[in-house]
């Protein structure tokens, strides 16, 4: 039996099931002339019909496995069915959003842990409410329940901006994206949805998804991601390839992952394999990848064409003369060169013959035009190392000057998304294209993503790599999209941390406290609770009234979500605290014992080295409001696990470089290590996991249980309200 037709009324389109048929890959042709006050009609090819959103959604949903698993989600599905109405309830609407948001505090979901027709209901149903729900979202009210819909829009928005853009228009979040820019700018009104970003990294509104790309076209625009391989992908090229992922959902557009692989010196297999592992961390969807290297024989043809035509020449110019010719805007002694000069010479720089390793082609534009970038570049240089991908085929390789223009008009890209500092070299990249005859291509800029005290130089990088300064490119100190996520950040965050700043083209320098902020918002709700106490000067505690024999209870790991499991703990007679602890207790003091109850302490003795021990009795009657301490504590046991607790520091102490060389601002320590121990249930630590010790901050588990003998590696997580290293 086929679905053959989805009719309803023109103003009044079912946005839900609209979005769950195009999820579920079901083709409906629409048919959008009911009466307003009609039902939504599906018609199937046998005749059969099915009248009402919530029928059409009981149907297509389970096809899309996003009804739940089992009849208890159905059901949950079904009471948000008959809640979602209320959000467009004039007097409603705030309070309906209040108890989202509380809702979702600890949620990333409406039902269970996946997503479902639930979180599509809200979804239409804020949209809907055409401007009010943007309006509370730029006011950061609801920050849970804006952390959803981002969420969304950023793993779904492909489906979800294509029903908006064909069924909701002005309507809802914004006009549709069908509407052409004029200029080389999307228009004001667009751009004012960036959110003004100032130095210290302040953003102003939240981005409301709606940037026009200039002259561009629902389903006709193509995008490419181009990261150099010769290094891993760092935090300033998540922004790079969010926002070109955005642009394509935006306008139904393609993205493509090219490798501009021209210069054989730096790059190599290894970090092709890791950039396109980061990009598949980013969630980012693209259609094919591609390689510069894959148009050499073009890009040769192409720079053989220019020297015939007179708009390229050989240079034998040493280079550090010719650096300085260009910028005092001298001509080359070799610009007039004849054409069977420059093709001779050419021919030697293509055997890699010493004559030819002497020699570049540069192109002839013009050496007195302001703008440096266009006083006759370089377009093609010798390299005799092999290339990763082809070996030693080649002994010359394009510059990205020259390769990027071509292949960006070849492989049909429409809008080539650049960070602004290369501003300057747009007018090349144009005159480029025109020289060669091809198809010009937009530029669009948007503002280099910059962290304080962070360098993001692939050569600066690899130099701390190269010289042990961190252990490898994924070290959790390194901004690289690996090291932050093996540090604890969880890929949501960083998301939301790039799309808050939208496309805006002002200049940011941006604090890592915010980035960590959001990402305590995702992981304080759901990570489970675990105990630790530094082992070095650890302190005994007798209870004298306490269990003559070890008992355990089963108690949750999250106390406000269930879905964080349980946990076993051991309560004994004797019980060991951290040192600074136990060193601020007064005798006669009552202090709280975490998840067990109140004792108070009767006698403290110290040794001639300053250790201590405790001694007390429980008061499990006494109130833990009566209490100044709350004290976490472990059984004194043999199964403890042994932890090694890792804090990390920044790499250069210094918040903006200012032209000054890195290497004189070098951080010396830049990770301390704590040994501890912890409680038994973290024998069932995964690498990955993510944990709090109470009173102690939030983990991530690089290295879980092995044997007693060797510890658990644990790396602290910043949580943005204190500094990002140690002191």
């Amino acid at each position: 039996m086929e679905v053959k037709v989805l009719s309803f009324a023109a103003e009044n389109p079912p946005l839900p099931v609209l979005v769950v048929a195009k999820l579920a890959g079901i083709s409906l042709s629409n048919d959008n002339s009911l009466l307003a006050d009609c039902p939504h009609l599906l018609h199937f090819s046998n005749g059969l019909k099915l009248h009402g959103n919530f029928a059409l959604l009981r149907y297509i949903g389970p096809i899309a496995n996003l009804y739940g698993e089992n009849a208890i989600q159905a059901a949950q599905i079904d009471e948000w069915y008959e809640c979602a109405p209320v959000l467009s309830q004039g007097s409603a609407f705030e309070n309906a959003c209040k108890y989202l948001d509380d809702y979702l505090g600890s949620r990333s979901f409406f039902v269970d842990r996946s997503f479902s027709v639930a979180d599509i209901l809200i979804w239409s149903s804020l949209l809907e409410t055409r401007q009010r729900w943007e309006i509370l979202r730029k006011s950061k009210k609801f920050c849970n329940l804006s952390r959803w819909f981002n969420s969304l829009l950023a793993e779904y928005g492909g489906a979800l901006n294509e029903v908006n853009a064909t069924f909701v228009g002005k309507r809802g979040l914004g006009k549709p994206a069908t509407t052409k820019s004029k200029g080389t700018q999307a228009n004001q009104e667009s751009m004012s949805v960036n959110g003004d970003v100032s130095e210290k990294g302040k953003t102003g509104s939240r981005p409301t998804f709606e940037v026009d790309l200039p002259e561009a076209e629902v389903g006709k625009v193509r995008l490419r991601f181009a990261p150099e391989p010769s290094g891993f992908l760092h935090i300033g090229h998540s922004k790079a390839a969010l926002l070109n992922q955005y642009f394509a959902q935006r306008y139904q557009g393609q993205l493509i992952v090219r490798f501009d692989d021209t210069n054989p010196a730096k790059e190599s297999n290894e970090f092709v394999d890791n950039l396109l592992k980061d990009i598949e961390t980013l969630g980012i969807k693209y259609e094919t990848v591609t390689y510069t290297s894959d148009y050499f024989p073009q890009l040769m043809e192409m720079a053989e064409n220019l020297i015939r035509q007179g708009k390229a020449y050989v240079d034998d110019t040493p280079r550090e003369e010719m650096q300085k010719e260009r910028m005092d805007g001298i001509e080359s002694k070799c610009r007039n060169n004849s054409v069977e000069e420059n093709l001779k010479l050419w021919k030697e720089m293509i055997a890699g013959s010493d004559r030819g390793l002497q020699c570049c082609v540069r192109g002839k534009l013009d050496m007195q035009d302001p703008n440096k970038s266009l006083r006759d570049p370089v377009y093609y240089r010798c390299n005799p190392m092999p290339h990763h991908r082809i070996g030693s085929k080649y002994k010359i390789y394009p510059t990205y000057d020259f390769a990027c223009p071509f292949v960006d008009s070849i492989e049909g890209i429409t809008h080539a998304l650049r960070s602004s500092e290369y501003h300057d070299r747009n007018a090349q990249y144009h005159r480029v294209q025109e020289d060669m005859g091809l198809r010009k291509v937009h530029i669009y800029e948007f503002s280099r993503l910059n962290m304080v005290y962070t360098v993001l130089s692939k050569r600066k990088l690899l130099w701390f790599v190269q010289n042990k300064k961190v252990n490898g490119w994924d070290d959790p100190r390194f901004p690289t999209v690996q090291g932050i996520v093996r540090r604890g950040l969880k890929v949501e965050a960083l998301i939301q941390f790039i799309l808050e700043q939208g496309a805006s083209k002002n200049l940011n320098l941006m604090e890592w406290d915010k980035l960590w902020t959001i990402n305590k918002k995702i992981i304080d709700p759901v990570c489970p609770r675990h105990t630790a106490v530094i082992e070095e000067r650890r302190v005994l505690l007798t209870l004298t009234n306490g269990p003559e024999k070890p008992f355990v209870r089963i108690i949750p790991r999250h106390k406000k979500y269930e879905g964080a499991g349980v946990k076993a703990t051991t309560y004994t007679r004797t019980i060991w605290l951290d040192f600074v602890d136990a060193e601020s207790i007064k005798v006669d003091e009552e202090v709280t014992l975490m998840d067990w109850g109140n004792a108070i302490v009767k006698g403290i003795e110290k040794d001639e080295d300053g250790n201590l021990k405790l001694i007390g009795v429980l008061n499990l009657e006494g109130s833990f409001k009566t209490t100044k301490l709350k004290l976490t504590w472990l059984p004194q046991i043999d199964e403890l696990p042994k932890l090694s607790l890792m804090e990390f520091n920044y790499l250069i102490t210094k918040k903006k470089l200012e032209g000054e060389d890195f290497l004189d601002v070098l951080n010396t320590c830049t990770e301390k290590q704590t040994a501890a121990l912890g409680d038994c249930n973290m024998r069932n630590l995964k690498q990955g996991d993510i944990l709090q010790l109470e009173r102690k901050g939030y983990f991530r588990c690089d290295v879980p249980y092995i044997r007693p003998s060797k510890p658990i590696v644990l790396f602290a997580i910043p949580d943005g309200r204190r500094h990002t290293g140690f002191n």
